[in-house]
């Protein structure tokens, strides 16, 4: 048993003994399917904290040779699945780190020198009756390949760690990835090689030195989905578990939306369980410069953009073009969709947008723009509390006022006369609604779509409400619309009082105005 080659269980078996442990050994199912065939190459991106190394640990526990795993395997999910005891440590497992090696070198060139050295020497010790006639890695593991018919299993975690450390190093980037394409492309010694990471496989022009990869990345995770961090089921029965409130939960760590299926941040929920309370634990293990770098860019219309994903929005983005690097970015569909990629956004593959996942992930945001510009959507952050107190109580003088005040201190960044930009300020105006409401644009019900609805959170008291926007029209037009359009009937299963807002914008005067008035919904 060796450090690169065959290392045994315990870090997955360190994992597995935590307090919480999910159980994702279904993964291995996937992975056996692929053994042996034409999609062998599979590169999982997700971001950090992820359980992207407890993933790559589990199939060197499973696969590699190092220790006998059936006991450690037994209880759980895939230990009932028909082909689980036909690869279990039966292949010889390489598990390389590339973080650790980079670490602990000065250059790109020095780092593959340094893997080739450990794994070579370890292989050496491994298969000593093979006779080997060259000392470079691919060459060892050739001989090891001819001479005895062994098999390996590639398990290469923090993959991408060059494109982060390294980020303007074009040439020490090709040169890695050449060495990873020599390792593992069309290699008879190879029967599965597993990558994860934070960056899909980097792009140069229509060419991938690693196109033999097949890739689950944010963007499309693909039949990885329910392995990229924890399901709703799994939530649920964690918070049945630590007697945590599940509604409570989803509001602050859910969101990422992976084509249909509702994906939590393992990270945070088990912080959360752990702690018996709900705070920003995911984002404490980035420094939120990260963000901050990327939407404090004043190109692409970035700041607009960033506001109204902050308002609530969701953002059309195109990803395919994205280089999948940290530096190649030539509009605001790359930098979105490499704040999909580090965790900050979320993609729906269907709708081909992009949105703030979740309460956790906007506080993080609102971190980010408390200074350098960002004063007037700050001031109607902070404001918005009253804005929610004055609809509540049926201010409708004060209502108009707020908009109108929050619209004309952000005109430098949204367009002033734009429909978007005016449903833009109402999501900004009434941000702090979020905190007991969940919060809908364009809800479907009765015979139309209202603008906004606000569906009061479990164990909150406050009516339900439905706002209605209209341009040079009146408020009380707004109203009758919604009872015309029978808006009501977005609210399923809601019984109790229901505020309808109507607003209206006079464009060549620049005001609101507003009416607001109460019913109760009784079926």
């Amino acid at each position: 048993m060796g450090i690169y080659v065959n290392p045994g269980n315990e870090e997955f078996k360190r994992a597995a003994n935590s307090k919480i442990y999910v159980d994702k050994t279904m993964l291995l199912a996937f992975t056996n399917q692929n053994l042996k065939s034409e999609h062998q190459n599979i590169c999982v991106s997700r971001p950090r904290r992820f359980g992207k190394s407890m993933a790559a640990n589990m199939l060197v526990a499973y696969y590699g040779k190092g220790d006998d795993s059936y006991e450690l395997f037994k209880s759980f999910k895939f230990a009932k699945d028909p082909d689980f005891k036909k690869h279990l440590n039966q292949y010889n497992a390489i598990h390389l780190n590339m973080q650790q090696f980079l670490g602990r070198t000065e250059s790109v060139e020095d780092m593959m020198e340094l893997i080739s050295r450990k794994v070579v020497r370890e292989l050496k010790r491994e298969f000593p009756q093979v006779t080997y006639y060259e000392e470079d890695l691919v060459s060892v593991l050739e001989e090891i390949y001819s001479q005895t018919r062994s098999y390996f299993v590639f398990v290469i975690d923090e993959w991408d760690c060059i494109f982060r450390v390294n980020p303007m190093d074009a040439q020490a980037q090709k040169k890695y990835l050449n060495f990873l394409r020599d390792l593992l492309k069309n290699q008879p010694y190879c029967v599965l090689a597993y990558m994860t990471g934070i960056l899909p496989i980097k792009k140069y022009g229509e060419h991938s030195a690693l196109n033999m990869f097949d890739e689950y990345s944010m963007t499309n995770q693909r039949e990885l989905a329910e392995f990229t961090g924890f399901t709703e089921a799994e939530v649920q029965e964690l918070c049945r578990q630590y007697d945590m409130p599940y509604d409570k939960t989803k509001q602050w760590y859910d969101g990422y939306d992976l084509k249909g299926v509702q994906i939590y941040n393992p990270r945070s929920v088990v912080m959360s369980m752990l702690g018996h309370d709900y705070d920003s634990y995911w984002t404490k293990t980035e420094t939120y410069e990260a963000l901050k770098k990327y939407i404090q860019m004043n190109q692409y219309g970035l700041k607009e953009l960033t506001t109204r994903l902050i308002a609530g929005e969701h953002i059309p983005v195109n990803p395919d073009k994205f280089q999948n690097d940290m530096t190649t970015f030539a509009s605001a569909d790359d930098v979105l969709t490499l704040l999909v990629h580090l965790g900050y956004l979320t993609y729906d593959f269907y709708a081909q947008t992009v949105c703030i996942p979740n309460q956790e992930v906007q506080k993080e945001f609102i971190n980010c723009i408390e200074d350098g510009g960002w004063e007037p959507v700050m001031a109607a952050i902070r404001q918005s509390e009253d804005l929610m107190e004055a609809t509540l109580r049926g201010d409708e003088e004060y209502v108009a006022q707020q908009i109108q005040r929050v619209h004309e201190e952000n005109i430098s960044i949204l367009k002033y006369n734009d429909e978007n930009s005016l449903a833009c300020v109402l999501s900004l105006a009434y941000y702090a609604a979020k905190k007991t409401y969940e919060v809908y644009r364009e809800l479907a019900g009765g015979k139309g779509f209202a603008d906004l609805v606000f569906v009061p959170r479990k164990h909150v008291e406050n009516p339900a409400m439905i706002v209605e926007l209209k341009w040079d029209q009146s408020a009380q037009t707004a109203l009758d619309q919604i009872r015309e359009k029978k808006y009501d009937k977005a609210l399923k299963g809601y019984h109790g009082r229901l505020l309808l807002v109507g607003i209206n914008y006079r464009k060549a005067e620049k005001t609101y105005t507003c009416r607001i008035e109460t019913e109760t919904i009784n079926e």
